[in-house]
């Protein structure tokens, strides 16, 4: 994000508006079905972060968000968000799988249309965020006190602020070989 801020800034509005906007889902709802395609997608930054903060919105619920990553159906979740999960796994498979049943089934659970909406949204940005982040071999930590503290930073300020609080290397990308007139190479990883 810090290496191309001109395609990160649109990024993170875009996903500010999704997680964090007004809307009748809470922010750590969203949070959990950006985790759950993050984990479906194996992404391992995007699904440890947005699970440390779906957590953090969840009243430090780890557990919680462990058991959506494996199996939402055994969740202590609502059968919306169990409804609304299940559409985001068809999204992360890819868009035709979702099917006029699954859009029934989460409106019969009390899902909205904004509901529904906003969930294929979120599931569509993520496998994009999963791809980018993973295809750039993102820096990720390994300690979960990194993420916890930076998903403070997040469920309080939001993701703008969050780009702009040191944490992670910045400047060139730690794979891509560089001189003097910028990017000429990309390396093996």
């Amino acid at each position: 994000m810090k290496f191309r801020p001109e395609t990160a800034d649109p990024i993170n509005e875009l996903v500010e508006v999704l997680l964090r906007g007004p809307h009748t889902l809470s922010p750590g709802e969203r949070e959990l079905i950006a985790t759950y395609v993050s984990a479906r997608n194996d992404c391992v930054y995007c699904q440890t972060i947005h699970g440390a903060i779906a957590a953090h919105h969840l009243n430090g619920n780890e557990a919680l968000v462990q058991c959506v990553k494996l199996d939402p159906e055994c969740a202590d979740i609502s059968d919306k968000m169990k409804a609304l999960l299940a559409i985001a796994g068809k999204v992360q498979l890819g868009g035709k799988h979702v099917t006029p049943d699954d859009v029934a089934a989460a409106k019969a659970s009390g899902a909205t249309d904004l509901e529904i909406h906003d969930t294929v949204l979120i599931a569509a940005v993520f496998c994009l965020c999963n791809r980018y982040v993973d295809g750039l071999a993102t820096w990720t930590p390994t300690d979960p006190d990194f993420y916890r503290q930076r998903a403070a930073i997040v469920a309080e300020q939001g993701y703008a602020a969050a780009a702009r609080t040191p944490g992670e290397p910045a400047g060139e990308m730690p794979h891509l070989n560089t001189d003097a007139a910028g990017l000429n190479e990309h390396s093996v990883r």
